[in-house]
């Protein structure tokens, strides 16, 4: 009973503001005042506010947000051990389906140019994964 008369009599005094806005000649900031000034009112009609009350002063009810809570702990808990795991089972995934294929994988084929000479002692140097043809003449078309 006391919320619904306090949301009536927000709903009145914003509707005094509007009536005061719209007296000044600014009608569109008057009907969004008056527009918010009967939501109160609405919510009050509809019974939105008696079960929010209702709710608010219920141990049941507040032991329900509380399981809600641990929930929502738990589940944000899961997704940032998986964040941190998440790279080494990508990694861990990716060798088994290897293994499935027969160590076929993108990483077993390698040019042989990449591999270093046994007999230089430093690595030969590797193949540019990327052709860069189409930059080299961008750059030439700007003379740099």
């Amino acid at each position: 009973m006391l919320a619904e008369t306090i949301c009536s009599a927000v709903s009145a005094a914003g509707l005094g503001i509007a009536a005061i806005t719209a007296y000044r000649r600014r009608f569109l900031a008057a009907a969004r005042i008056a527009a918010y000034a009967l939501v109160p009112v609405g919510l009050v009609m509809t019974g939105a506010v008696e079960w929010l009350a209702e709710t608010a002063f219920s141990p049941l009810a507040w032991a329900g947000f509380g399981v809600l809570g641990v929930a929502w702990v738990l589940f944000m808990t899961t997704r940032a051990v998986e964040r941190r795991r998440g790279g080494a089972a990508r990694v861990e995934r990716g060798t088994r389906k290897e293994r499935k294929r027969g160590g076929q994988g993108p990483q077993a084929v390698e040019p042989a140019a990449s591999a270093p000479s046994p007999g230089s002692g430093r690595p030969a140097t590797a193949k540019p994964a990327e052709d860069f043809s189409d930059i080299e003449a961008i750059l030439k078309k700007h003379g740099i």
